[in-house]
């Protein structure tokens, strides 16, 4: 898992693991996924994708 240290400098060290991200261009969302099951877990309200997450191809 990606860990935030120190507190409050909104900053991430290294990458969010067990996750990827694909681009629904139907919706023009980025929605996210387990990639130990392969179900969606979340999708994005914004257009941006998510933040410290692998992109699929």
């Amino acid at each position: 898992m990606a860990t935030n240290p120190p507190t409050g400098d909104d900053r991430r060290q290294g990458a969010v693991r067990n996750r990827s991200q694909v681009y629904n261009p139907k919706n023009e969302r980025w929605i996210k996924r387990d990639s130990d099951t392969g179900r969606f877990m979340d999708q994005k309200s914004d257009n941006d994708p998510f933040k410290g997450v692998r992109k699929e191809k």
